[in-house]
């Protein structure tokens, strides 16, 4: 099986090689066609490795060793379980997708070889950070995805948005790397060991480890440790407040917002959590930081959704909200459930983002959705499929988005961890908000009166961004909508069919450990009878009636009574402007930090370099040295009575403190 295992990590890379290197020599439809040919034969390894893992064979091995400093290992290899399996088949599978998709999405762009390499690139470094059996390839990968993801925001560079929005992304995730490079740092210091195995099979010893990060106050190793490793899955997987890079991403072209911030890149802070759970299970106070950080990332990012006008960026908010409802899952210990909607979401919003860049393409890249409306009869496919899209978003029954979200409620519900009280209310109330924002783009998007073709207060439109006067929107090509079909089977189809197997017949059991305290999953299986009738019980469920009221509300909002939301709007004022204005974290993060940041820098510069090194050290030795010059200068006259007079006094010094204190002993 190492063959698979290979083929699976490498392909894409040699794919990215060739389109990147020889992108003039093998032309445009040379670089499509080997980073797919690269990327299918990684999804087709997958599905063989996935097979092979649920016949029981797993591997956790070292394919190469770097070098050995200390007794330290730094070497390549790779852990293949089911949780590994499960997301190589995620990532390869959403990935084939969105590079057929992007056949079609950038055919007229110059930049045309060089986005598949990035793509292919960003594939292969997702491939090494989930199937890694150690923190060193674990960072590698890690580091690696956020380069590329860099690269691919900032794809489009003549745009000013595009490079303010990959610096922002690139910054703010040093903040979250900084923090997991520390977590790292702690277990190799504590453990003396960066292999996975040898970390969690030490960890119940060091359960009651206590360091002390300020004299005579300690802290449980754990605690610190988990909490460390958690700041870089905030940063990663765009949990409150590092959140803030997610929404500006939207610079990059549509393929990238599906493949980096819908299904992978953003995934990964999630599926580390899940790979450390061993960790993460002997603390308590980690447990409630991480649920009450993604309740509130769940919530919160929810409502910026409901003043979005940009397609994509609803749909990017909408991706916030649901990673935060991933983090209370793992913060409630009901890992398996967090995957598991990792998985679906990986499809569904996939889905959504894909859709929406085929709604860009019709609509000659305008993308204000107070532009659009009643695009159903003329992109009946991209319609349909955001329907289905928007209907597994918000938990419908029978989708693949209910069993995954419904769970994640219940296990809040059950969890015991401090915070997961909140939790539990956020994510209930999130369901509606969710609803309401998903409709609210749908119905303004496929339904109502048609208010593109014209000049209006949203912009004027020209013929590079929007339709003009006579012009009518069209399908998309079969390279674009495609992709939109196959990822909507499965945004259907597969919660139904996964939920027994993946969450309670024992297929994360050697992945994940659960400690016994945690009691959400042994409640869920208990409550489990069935995906038939999870599915007719949540007819009764708060949950399910929240989500009828969200759509309800924005389909008397935007289809019956289209002048209520602007009174709304009118009568929040200050709340609408705090929403408007994205609770003024980016205004913060300018002013307070990176405006202190300047200040320091500025008085490092004014008092440390110009001051101190330049006016004390370098100046001030300079002219110490030229006084002292001076001085000797006024001795040194020429003339030859100067010089004796200078020397009997000298003499006569001599004498008077030398010669005469001895003469008198």
């Amino acid at each position: 099986m190492k063959t698979a295992y290979l083929l699976a990590a490498f392909a894409p890379l040699a794919g990215a090689v060739v389109a990147g290197l020889f992108g003039r020599v093998v032309g445009r439809a040379g670089a499509h066609t080997v980073t797919i040919a690269g990327v299918a034969v990684a999804f087709l390894a997958s599905l063989w490795t996935l097979a092979d893992v649920l016949q029981g064979n797993t591997f956790n091995g070292t394919l190469y060793s770097w070098a050995t400093v200390g007794g330290v290992k730094l070497e390549v290899g790779f852990l293949v379980d089911t949780l590994t399996a499960t997301m190589m088949c995620v990532v390869t599978s959403v990935s084939l997708m969105v590079h057929v998709y992007t056949i079609g999405y950038m055919a007229e762009d110059p930049g045309y070889q060089r986005f598949f390499s990035y793509i292919s690139l960003f594939t292969f470094s997702m491939m090494m950070l989930v199937m890694a059996n150690n923190f060193l390839q674990l960072f590698f990968g890690w580091e690696a995805v956020g380069l590329v993801s860099y690269l691919l925001i900032g794809f489009w560079f003549t745009r000013p948005t595009a490079i303010y929005a990959n610096l922002k992304a690139f910054l703010v995730n040093r903040v979250g790397d900084f923090g997991f490079v520390l977590g790292i740092g702690l277990v190799l210091a504590y453990f003396g060991s960066l292999d996975y195995a040898e970390v969690f099979k030490a960890a119940p010893a060091a359960a009651d480890r206590t360091i002390e990060l300020f004299p005579g106050t300690p802290w449980l190793l754990l605690t610190v440790t988990c909490i460390c490793l958690f700041v870089g899955a905030m940063g990663k997987s765009a949990q409150f407040p590092l959140h803030v890079w997610l929404p500006d991403s939207m610079e990059g072209p549509t393929p990238i917002s599906a493949l980096i911030h819908a299904a992978t890149m953003v995934t990964a802070g999630i599926f580390m959590v899940a790979r450390m759970s061993p960790l993460f299970e002997f603390s308590d106070t980690a447990l409630g930081v991480v649920i009450t950080i993604g309740a509130i990332t769940a919530l919160f990012m929810g409502f910026l959704g409901i003043v979005q006008n940009d397609i994509k960026r609803v749909v990017a908010y909408s991706t916030l909200s649901q990673l935060g409802y991933m983090t209370v899952a793992l913060g409630a210990s009901a890992y398996g459930v967090a995957i598991f909607h990792l998985m679906t979401h990986a499809f569904f919003k996939a889905l959504l983002f894909l859709a929406a860049g085929s709604v860009i393409i019709g609509m000659h890249h305008d993308q204000d959705i107070r532009n659009m409306g009643g695009l159903r009869k003329y992109m009946p496919i991209t319609w349909i499929t955001s329907l289905l899209g928007s209907l597994a978003l918000i938990g419908t029954p029978f989708f693949s988005g209910f069993y995954s979200k419904d769970l994640i409620i219940e296990a809040a519900k059950h969890a015991t961890v401090p915070g997961a009280g909140f939790a539990y209310w956020a994510v209930l109330a999130g369901v509606f908000v969710t609803a309401f924002y998903s409709f609210r783009m749908y119905f303004l998007v496929f339904h109502g009166e048609e208010r593109w073709g014209h000049h209006d207060s949203h912009g004027a439109h020209d013929h590079h961004h929007g339709l003009a006067a006579g012009q009518k929107p069209h399908e998309s090509p079969a390279v674009v909508t495609v992709p939109l079909v196959l990822l909507a089977i499965p945004s259907v189809v597969i919660g139904l069919y996964a939920v027994g197997p993946m969450l309670f017949g024992g297929y994360f059991a050697d992945a994940i450990a659960v400690a016994k305290q945690h009691p959400a999953m042994a409640e869920l299986a208990g409550e489990f009878h069935g995906w038939w009738a999870m599915a007719l019980h949540a007819l009764a469920t708060p949950a399910f009636w929240l989500a009828v009221a969200g759509v309800a509300f924005a389909y008397y909002c935007y289809m019956v009574n289209p002048r209520l939301p602007e009174a709304i709007r009118r009568a929040a004022g200050g709340l609408y402007r705090l929403l408007d204005n994205k609770y003024y974290l980016d205004r913060i993060n300018e002013v307070v930090f990176a405006g202190g940041a300047r200040l320091l820098g500025r008085g490092l510069w004014k008092g440390g370099d110009q001051a101190l090194i330049d006016g004390v050290a370098i100046n001030g030795s300079a002219k110490l040295v030229g006084w002292f010059a001076a001085g000797l200068r006024l001795a040194q006259t020429g003339r030859l009575n100067s010089y004796a007079i200078s020397m009997i006094v000298g003499v006569a010094l001599l004498l008077l403190f030398v010669v005469l204190p001895l003469v008198r002993r």
